[in-house]
C-alpha cells in the first residue's frame, strides 16, 4: 500500500485547494529574508556622527597644522623619535632577559631562587613606573660614589644620566612582568611534556630549552608584543627626568615658541606611526609561532 503523503496546506485553506505535498518544496526556491540589524545601523550611524564632530571641532580648531606639518621632520623631533625607539628596544630586551631568568627560578625546585623571584617581580610591580625613574635618576642623593674602592670608582651623578636612569627603570620594571608573561606560557605546556622530557634523560634546563620554551612561546609572543607597544608610549614619561625623547623634544620647542597643541600633535602623529608599524609586525610574529594552531573557518 503506498504511502499516504503528508499534508503541508496552511491552516484554514480551502479543501478544493491542491494539497502540498513535502516532495514539491523547493527550499532552494523560497524567498531568503534578511533580518534587519538595526543595533548596527544605529551604532554605524552615531560612531559616523561623533567622527565627523570631533574631525570638525580640530580642523576648525585653533590648531595652525601648518606649524604641525612644518615640525613634523623638525631634526630635534626626529632625534627625539631615534631616543625613543632605541630606549624602547633596550628596555624590552632587558626586561625578557631578566623575566625569561625570573621566570625559570620561580619554577626552580631551590626554594631561594623563588623566594629572589618572587620579592623582585612584588617590588617592580607593586611601584609606579613614575617612582622607579625618580629613584634610579635621584640615586647620588643615597650612594654618593659607585664602584669598587682602589679598582674603579666614581660619581653616582656622572653614571646614572637620565638614559642610564631610564634604562634600569623601564627594563627592570618591564622584567618583573615579563617573567609573568614567561611563566605563564610555561603552565600552559602540558604537564606531560615535561615528564616525557625527564624520561628519556633530559636535564631541566635542557627541556625548558628544546621542549617547554619552544612550545610557550605562541602563548607569549602576543602579550610581548602589547607590552612593546607600551613600551614605546611609556618612555614618554622619562620626559621628567630629562630624557630627551620625541615628547620632550616636543615641549622644548613649544617652551620657545608656545605653540603647545600643535607640537603635542606633532608628538601624537609620531607615536601613532610607530605603533602602527609595531601593531602590523606583531601580527605577522603572532602568525608565525602560531602555525598549526590557527582554526580557519570556511564559509
Amino acid at each position: 500500500m503506498p504511502a499516504r503523503s503528508r499534508d503541508l496546506r496552511p491552516p484554514g485553506s480551502s479543501s478544493l485547494d491542491r494539497p502540498v505535498d513535502a516532495e514539491d518544496l523547493d527550499i532552494a526556491r523560497l524567498r531568503h529574508v534578511r533580518p534587519r540589524h538595526y543595533g548596527r545601523i544605529s551604532a554605524v550611524v552615531l560612531i559616523g556622527v561623533l567622527g565627523i564632530l570631533l574631525i570638525k571641532a580640530f580642523a576648525e580648531g585653533q590648531i595652525d597644522w601648518r606649524t604641525t606639518g612644518q615640525y613634523l621632520t623638525w631634526p630635534s623631533i626626529l632625534w627625539g623619535l631615534v631616543n625613543t625607539i632605541w630606549m624602547s628596544v633596550a628596555a624590552m630586551v632587558m626586561g625578557i632577559v631578566i623575566g625569561l631568568l625570573c621566570a625559570v627560578a620561580r619554577a626552580s625546585p631551590n626554594p631561594v631562587l623563588r623566594g629572589g623571584a618572587f620579592a623582585y617581580a612584588w617590588f617592580f610591580r607593586g611601584t609606579p613606573v613614575i617612582l622607579q625613574l625618580l629613584i634610579w635618576f635621584n640615586l647620588g642623593l643615597v650612594f654618593q660614589h659607585l664602584g669598587i674602592p682602589g679598582i674603579w670608582e666614581a660619581r653616582t651623578v656622572d653614571v646614572i644620566t637620565p638614559a642610564i636612569a631610564t634604562l634600569l627603570g623601564l627594563g627592570l620594571n618591564e622584567g618583573a612582568y615579563a617573567s609573568e608573561i614567561v611563566r605563564s606560557g610555561m603552565l600552559s605546556v602540558d604537564r606531560g611534556q615535561y615528564e616525557a622530557a625527564t624520561a628519556i634523560g633530559m636535564s631541566y634546563m635542557s627541556s625548558l630549552r628544546r621542549i617547554i620554551l619552544p612550545q610557550a612561546m605562541r602563548v607569549v609572543v602576543p602579550p610581548f608584543g602589547n607590552e612593546f607597544i607600551a613600551m614605546i608610549k611609556t618612555t614618554s614619561l622619562a620626559s621628567i627626568i630629562g630624557f630627551s625623547d620625541v615628547l620632550r623634544n616636543a615641549q622644548d620647542i613649544y617652551y620657545t615658541n608656545a605653540r603647545v597643541i600643535e607640537l603635542l600633535m606633532v608628538a601624537a602623529v609620531w607615536y601613532l606611526v610607530v605603533v602602527s608599524v609595531l601593531s602590523v609586525g606583531q601580527a605577522l610574529v603572532e602568525q608565525r609561532f602560531g602555525r598549526g594552531f590557527a582554526v580557519r573557518l570556511g564559509r
